[in-house]
């Protein structure tokens, strides 16, 4: 963005967004999942699970980064597939198979329903075996999904920094492509690795999961308005043998911490560059050292984390008590805008500055007006009353999604049209018509942020020879570590190490490919697309 507008507002604020989406949509949801599964496997305290949880989550990110993230997110994936296809094959097996599952679902009910025959609470939904459902009276409708959801999942996967730092990790392009091609083939496996063995779980322990009553439910889970989240860690401690309750209690939470990792290295890495770097040199006017970025760093994943705890007596309430609905409830708040602004930066070389921050600038009002409105009168589970206003009850927050993406588009285009367009050279390689283009911009060839702090070798001494010695200086221990626990390396080796990192980020700074590697992946791109419909097709038809 900045490369594309110029200025620092846009990436601040893209920044901010960033770290209130963590905050609401990924580290509430992820401390609060993990800390229902250990609650349920170990029947401890849902806080004092979460510490647990927080406790050996920031082990392996403090000390780490993102090098220590993607190791361990590789290794915990080969565990997390294992074992939730292992759970999927067992829990099929217990209901004699996909077939004979698709019957009984329709038939659990609870018996606290079957014992009123005034209530309506409790009853599989009709429309249970479609993936895509009726656009009006549906808890996912099908216009609402394609075309609202889209422009939040373009955020999630296109513009996030969690998602953007491994795909800036890759070595070239074609690995970068390959790596996200493989993740979509991956991304297939939810459906059946783990929507199917939830719908097992209702089929088995149906009075827990499908709790018809706000008494019933605050009894068995804690929650008021609804027990589905108990669903999947129900299915691996009531099926599994003791032994294997282990290893999938060990599968869930390393998926948990994976994504808790990721998002604590993206939290520190936004709000030290796009931040507090920006805000330090202009009321300071000076750089931050990497050592003070990296303890500032740490700092605010504490308190992202203290806020995210404090979110979680709301989170259980909303949506009726259903994770996966209240986190596509907040992308549809936020999400739009983000991703608004980036097609229309990409795809429109008039767009300039002014039209793309104050598209924001509404889009983000708009959002958080209907956020607050959600929150101040919640989505009644099946038994309470609705009380809401219209604009939110009978507008789907999908379509509010919709809407939200084509008034920020609007805006910008509005707003770029009244002002005056951007230089150039702002669109040379930053547009999808101008991406190959080889005018040389003023802005190319600057020197990466903080060369001064990673390249200067201050406390080496060079030879006659042209060797660089490092001159050793004592350190204490309690300054080695400080160091080791921040991830900062200020010897020689380190430095240079920096360099090669910079050199490399220079080289593969090209979109250039094999013509072969790029045949291959379009090749993918084209399967994956042709899959996704076809199991998009066969789940709703």
């Amino acid at each position: 963005m900045k490369k594309r507008y110029g200025g620092q507002r846009i990436r601040v604020y893209l920044a901010f967004l960033s770290l209130l989406l963590y905050i609401l949509a990924k580290i509430s949801i992820d401390i609060y999942s993990g800390a229902l599964f250990i609650q349920q496997a170990l029947g401890w305290n849902i806080y004092v699970s979460i510490i647990a949880l927080l406790g050996i989550t920031a082990l392996c990110t403090v000390t780490g980064g993102l090098a220590a993230v993607m190791l361990t997110d590789t290794l915990q994936f080969f565990i997390m597939i294992c074992g939730a296809t292992a759970v999927m094959i067992l829990s099929l097996k217990e209901v004699g198979g996909y077939e004979n599952l698709k019957i009984e679902y329709m038939k659990a009910i609870p018996n606290e329903t079957l014992n009123s025959p005034n209530s309506t609470c409790g009853y599989p939904r009709e429309d249970a075996w479609q993936m895509l459902r009726d656009p009006w009276n549906s808890d996912i409708p099908w216009i609402g999904f394609l075309l609202g959801k889209t422009p939040a999942s373009i955020w999630y996967w296109c513009a996030d920094q969690m998602m953007v730092q491994r795909v800036l990790a890759a070595k070239s392009l074609s690995h970068a492509q390959g790596g996200c091609l493989f993740a979509s083939y991956i991304k297939l496996l939810p459906l059946f690795i783990m929507v199917i063995p939830g719908m097992v779980s209702r089929v088995l322990y149906t009075d827990e999961v499908a709790c018809a009553s706000a008494e019933t439910c605050m009894e068995i889970c804690g929650s008021s308005t609804g027990c589905s989240n108990i669903a999947y860690p129900k299915l691996v401690l009531g099926l599994l043998p003791a032994g294997f309750r282990g290893i999938m209690l060990a599968v869930m939470l390393a998926a948990l911490m994976s994504d808790l990792t990721s998002i604590f290295n993206s939290t520190s890495t936004l709000f030290t560059i796009d931040i507090w770097k920006v805000f330090r040199i202009r009321c300071f006017k000076k750089e931050p050292s990497i050592r003070e970025l990296m303890i500032v760093g740490r700092f605010i994943v504490i308190v992202m984390v203290v806020i995210s705890v404090l979110l979680i007596p709301v989170l259980k309430d909303m949506q009726s008590g259903q994770i996966f609905f209240y986190l596509q409830e907040i992308g549809s708040y936020l999400a739009p805008p983000i991703a608004a602004v980036y097609l229309v930066a990409v795809l429109w070389p008039r767009g300039n500055e002014k039209g793309a921050f104050w598209s924001l600038m509404a889009g983000f009002v708009t959002g958080i007006i209907r956020m607050i409105l959600d929150w101040t009168w919640r989505s009644p589970p099946c038994w309470g009353e609705d009380h809401r206003p219209a604009i939110t009850a009978k507008v789907h927050y999908m379509y509010f999604a919709l809407i939200l993406f084509v008034v920020t588009v609007l805006v910008n285009i509005i707003v770029s049209l009244l002002t005056e367009p951007p230089e150039q050279f702002q669109v040379i390689r930053t547009t999808y018509w101008t991406r190959y283009s080889t005018v040389k911009r003023p802005d190319d060839g600057e020197p990466p942020p903080y060369e001064e702090d990673g390249i200067e070798l201050e406390n080496t001494e060079s030879l006659s020879n042209g060797a660089v010695v490092e001159i050793r200086k004592e350190v204490s221990c309690c300054k080695k570590g400080y160091n080791w626990f921040c991830g900062f390396d200020d010897s020689v080796k380190g430095r240079l190490e920096n360099q090669k990192y910079e050199d490399r980020l220079k080289k593969i700074n090209t979109l250039k490919q094999d013509k072969r590697a790029k045949i291959f992946l379009n090749i993918n791109l084209v399967v994956i697309l042709g899959v996704a419909t076809f199991c998009y097709i066969f789940f709703s038809v």
